[in-house]
């Protein structure tokens, strides 16, 4: 057994805001959703809020119904150890239009320009 090899946590918060996130785009409720894959309200939001581990039957419930692709959150850059907030802002420009996305990117180039601004001065 190699004592050194690097081992990754799977970050099942990040996961658990995006089907919440999904939910709530889709205007449905905890108890709905809930109904919908034969579980309780409570294990809904300990999915969403707590980061808790859903079984792979409701992982899969959930992303098919919510329309998650669970992807970004099992095949991670490990050298990136993208933060939870990173994933959560990918998650959210994922859902935005073109325009949405060319006032994001203005704002992130304004940040950046700032920023170099401050390290010249």
């Amino acid at each position: 057994m190699n004592k050194h090899k690097e081992t990754t946590r799977f970050d099942s918060h990040a996961l658990g805001l995006a089907f919440k996130d999904a939910r709530e785009r889709k205007g449905w409720t905890q108890d709905y959703l809930a109904e919908r894959v034969g579980k309780t309200s409570r294990t809904i939001m300990g999915i969403e809020n707590k980061g808790q581990h859903p079984s792979f039957d409701l992982l899969y419930q959930l992303a098919t119904l919510l329309e998650v692709s669970i992807d970004r959150y099992f095949f991670i850059d490990v050298k990136s150890k993208d933060s939870l907030k990173r994933k959560h802002i990918d998650f959210l420009l994922d859902s935005m239009t073109e325009q949405e996305l060319t006032i994001m990117e203005g704002t992130a180039e304004g940040i950046r320009n700032a920023r170099e601004a401050e390290v010249h001065d």
